[in-house]
């Protein structure tokens, strides 16, 4: 038994330097490169704000011609009335031989694509989100460790350390946040493009799509930019009170910053 309890010991002890060089090597190397990366990503040419209004793409629905439901009057006799056919031209299909008395959507010109330049900045930013979220992760597990035992008296390092993790904490809640927009501007959108092939005379339906890839396009610019920060806010905090981190209990008090 006390084999084994040394064994687990030793197993925590070479995890504990595991966390505190992978942490080491962010703070120094990965979250700059990281800022550096992401702020050249930023000056490419399709993320630049004059881009916003380019992002707008036709949508592959045509306005089919208003339905007659009466027939022309005859003359000298009363209006007669004329069948509706439902038809794939009206963006409908008769019901399902399978289950009579629904209804089956279709769209004329097959489907309806995702907007390609906000889909291809979303592939981009979705992975560096969740590295950032995992790098976070490991930081403050890192700090976590260095906390002394709770004492009477000389915390102002504690205090520092307690700051850093509430940043770190900050950070990862808001770029999981960020998956969320994401996935909500990807939902909102199809339900707006089903209205508009569902009534494809009301206009306002095409232009609120322009209008929701336009600000879609500015979220996942802001999104990037706010990445590019948290990387350099983090990387400039850490070192400049790295002192304080590994050690928050030496005699000498200095500020935070």
């Amino acid at each position: 038994m006390e084999l084994k309890i040394k064994d687990k010991d030793s197993q925590v002890k070479t995890f504990k330097e595991e966390i505190t060089k992978e942490a080491e090597h962010l703070i120094n190397d990965f979250f700059p490169r990281k800022c550096i990366e992401l702020n050249e990503y930023l000056k490419k040419d399709h993320m630049n704000l004059s881009c916003a209004a380019t992002v707008v793409v036709a949508i592959n629905l045509p306005v089919p011609e208003p339905v007659v439901k009466n027939a022309e009057v005859e003359e000298g006799g009363p209006a007669k009335k004329r069948k509706v056919e439902i038809t794939e031209e009206t963006n409908h299909v008769d019901s399902c031989k399978n289950q009579p008395g629904t209804k089956v959507f279709t769209f004329p010109n097959g489907t309806i694509p995702s907007n390609k330049k906000i889909l291809e900045i979303a592939q981009y930013l979705k992975p560096e989100v969740r590295t950032l979220i995992e790098k976070c992760n490991t930081v403050r597990m890192w700090v976590t460790h260095l906390i002394p035992k709770i004492e009477d008296g000389n915390n102002f390092g504690v205090s520092i350390q307690e700051e850093t993790l509430g940043e770190i904490r900050q950070v990862e809640s808001e770029s999981a946040s960020f998956l969320d927009q994401i996935a909500k501007y990807f939902f909102t959108r199809g339900q707006i493009v089903a209205k508009a092939a569902k009534y494809p005379h009301v206009g306002d339906y095409r232009q609120f799509i322009n209008e929701l890839d336009e600000k879609e396009f500015l979220s996942l610019r802001l999104i990037a930019s706010e990445l590019r920060n948290h990387y350099s806010v983090l990387h400039d905090m850490i070192l400049k009170n790295i002192e304080k981190i590994k050690k928050p209990r030496n005699a000498n008090i200095e500020g935070m910053y």
